[in-house]
């Protein structure tokens, strides 16, 4: 028969983290979705929405600044009057994409149905947190976004102004990835590190992309000190290691080879 005390103990000698609290994820879902509504949703109670996301941050505060003085608890006046900044970006963004593609029949249609909205978003708002040093929350914010749309966007990232991700599943932006203005990329683009070793985490690993880039599907750029000039036009799968000019073209030309059937 089961020994069930025996299994508990068990289980209990092999848990290692203190601080490791489910609630602590499922509490910033609810957060990231609270900010996403509290910005776009119209009409709302502005007031009340603000108030109610304070109170879900200092829960999450307690869950995730596991020093004793609590330091991280000083970062929501600061955050929050960093909102209207960011929603300034992020209709900036929703103009990109309506602008850009021509699927889109309303502005509406953009903020509401968009996965590639919707991921720059979070994205946005991770990052404000990411650069106060916040801990873990704003990874769980973008690891959210990223289980949602197929998107995975490093909180650390620096992306800028007017960006545009045409259908964006499978788009993956490294931590210290720098994307300049008005840039675009297609579904499954690539901006990672060539090396992931441990030791290379304080140093830039991530390709820096200028003004005006176009990426097409499936691209990889990699490594810390690739930069694609401004206003270049990177080509479907291609893979790149190393930094090209502005107004390059850079394509991949695969051998496709066709050839007829026997006839039965």
């Amino acid at each position: 028969m089961v020994n069930k005390n025996e299994i508990v103990n068990q289980i209990r000698a092999h848990k290692q983290y203190a601080n490791l609290n489910f609630k602590l994820k499922e509490d910033t879902q609810r957060f990231t979705k609270e900010l996403f509504s509290t910005l776009f949703n119209f009409p709302n109670e502005l007031e009340e929405d603000l108030d109610c996301l304070e109170r879900l941050f200092e829960n999450l505060v307690e869950l995730a600044c596991w020093e004793l003085d609590k330091k991280c608890s000083k970062v929501w006046d600061d955050y929050v009057a960093q909102l209207p900044e960011i929603l300034r970006k992020l209709n900036l963004d929703a103009e990109a994409i309506y602008k850009n593609d021509p699927a889109a029949t309303t502005i509406e249609e953009v903020y509401l149905a968009y996965p590639g909205f919707y991921a720059i978003a979070i994205y946005r708002l991770s990052h404000a947190l990411y650069k106060k040093g916040f801990p873990i929350v704003p990874r769980l914010m973008t690891e959210f976004a990223h289980h949602v749309t197929g998107v995975d966007i490093n909180p650390g990232a620096v992306i800028g102004e007017h960006f545009f991700m045409d259908h964006a599943t499978g788009i993956v932006i490294g931590e210290t990835a720098v994307i300049k203005d008005h840039v675009k990329l297609y579904q499954g683009v690539t901006l990672g590190a060539l090396s992931v070793a441990k030791d290379l985490q304080a140093i830039k690993r991530h390709p820096t992309i200028e003004d005006h880039v176009t990426i097409y599907a499936n691209a990889t750029i990699l490594g810390g000190d690739t930069v694609i000039g401004a206003n270049s036009l990177i080509g479907g799968n291609v893979w790149l290691t190393k930094s090209v000019p502005p107004y390059s073209l850079v394509s991949h030309k695969p051998e496709i080879l066709i050839r007829e059937l026997e006839k039965k």
